[in-house]
């Protein structure tokens, strides 16, 4: 089931950050809760997101790639469709991490446990690195907080 409003892309006060308030009734339609993960489309582009909830609103993050990328600025006018997102969340975690958390008795298993945002997060710091030598430093790093050593 999806559900399609118009609003206008909010800009926060004194900052680059944007976003996009959900009308309860919107959220009512839903039905999926508080913070549900959902699908959004914006002028043809679609990502995925939770809803987030701030001061008793619901909204829809807009970060500046995902503006750049829907043609969308601040007080731009939208229709935004939004989807429950049902699908797994997976992160495709590189052969050399992999193999260095496979390596130490438990990791592999902790690692899949995490939630979707903290895999992503060690994901992301590693691929970040600009550096072999680097990179080889973070993995380490990931698998020590993975293995609580």
């Amino acid at each position: 089931m999806s559900v399609t409003f118009h609003t206008t892309v909010m800009k926060a006060q004194n900052k680059n950050a944007t976003g996009i308030s959900i009308p309860e009734e919107v959220m009512t339609t839903l039905a999926g809760g508080k913070k549900p993960s959902v699908s959004v489309t914006l002028n043809g582009y679609t990502y995925r997101t939770p809803i987030a909830v701030m001061g008793g609103e619901y909204l829809i993050p807009l970060s500046e790639a995902r503006r750049q990328a829907s043609g969308l600025k601040a007080d731009d006018p939208v229709e935004v469709t939004l989807a429950l997102d049902l699908a797994p969340r997976t992160v495709e975690v590189p052969a050399d991490l992999h193999t260095a958390l496979y390596e130490q008795e438990g990791a592999v298993e902790r690692f899949e446990a995490l939630a979707f945002s903290k895999r992503k997060e060690f994901v992301r710091q590693v691929e970040d690195a600009k550096t072999q030598e680097t990179r080889l430093r973070r993995i380490a790093n990931v698998v020590t907080q993975i293995s609580g050593v």
